[in-house]
């Protein structure tokens, strides 16, 4: 796929677009907001990575803000450093469909770009989520894994989607804790340890292949392939 990077930080821009090359894809790269802004506006790209912070006379913010006013409706990843949650959120409200925060692991910004780019060819909402054998129907929220149906709780319902969501990522008890239950606190309690358990027993337990791997100090991922 072809995809813009709009970069300033030579070091970051070299390593992002060497390892996106690597992968396969073609790669265009903008170390201002003002030609980052001309090529987003007149080219067509599959995705765009997008810096916060930026010369030229126009930040990462009005970028993303002037294409979604002419209707360009190309998935964007916000990378930035600013990563407190109203820096994030401003990312998001702008018009950017993911924001990822540096430093990075490439892998992780690789997963994202690459789902920003499946979501952003369908023809509509998408309606089913699916990773490996396992199949969630957002319309009549069911869940099948090898075509056999499980049963899960609203909140098991939720996690999963959650996770399934962000396949291929790792996810944290932060983020777990802000998206599926609602917490910008830490309650210090076991709940999401307590759910993820009784998930890998209705998901994982009855089949061959776990789906949901635990990150050693960092949270979980789920997908087909141990981590």
């Amino acid at each position: 796929m072809r995809i813009l990077l709009v970069e300033d930080d030579p070091t970051v821009a070299g390593f992002v677009a060497k390892g996106l090359r690597e992968a396969g894809h073609v790669v265009e790269h903008s170390d201002n907001g003002r030609d980052g802004l001309f090529l987003a506006a007149s080219e067509t790209f599959d995705t765009i990575i997008l810096d916060r912070m930026l010369p030229g006379g126009i930040d990462g913010i009005r970028l993303l803000e002037t294409l979604r006013s002419q209707n360009n409706t190309t998935p964007v990843l916000v990378l930035s450093a600013m990563s407190q949650v109203d820096d994030r959120v401003a990312g998001l409200k702008a018009g950017g469909d993911d924001y990822l925060t540096k430093p990075f692991a490439f892998s992780e910004l690789l997963a994202r770009v690459e789902a920003l780019t499946r979501r952003g060819k369908g023809d509509g909402p998408q309606t089913k989520l699916i990773v490996g054998d396992l199949e969630m129907d957002l319309l009549s929220r069911g869940v099948r894994r090898g075509g056999q149906k499980i049963d899960l709780q609203p909140r098991e319902f939720r996690l999963l989607e959650y996770l399934m969501r962000h396949a291929g990522q790792v996810v944290t008890r932060t983020m777990l804790l802000e998206g599926v239950w609602d917490y910008h606190f830490d309650p210090q309690t076991n709940v999401i340890d307590v759910h993820v358990s009784r998930l890998r027993q209705k998901i994982d337990k009855p089949y061959p292949t776990p789906l949901i791997h635990t990150i050693r100090n960092a949270g979980y991922m789920l997908q087909p392939e141990a981590p």
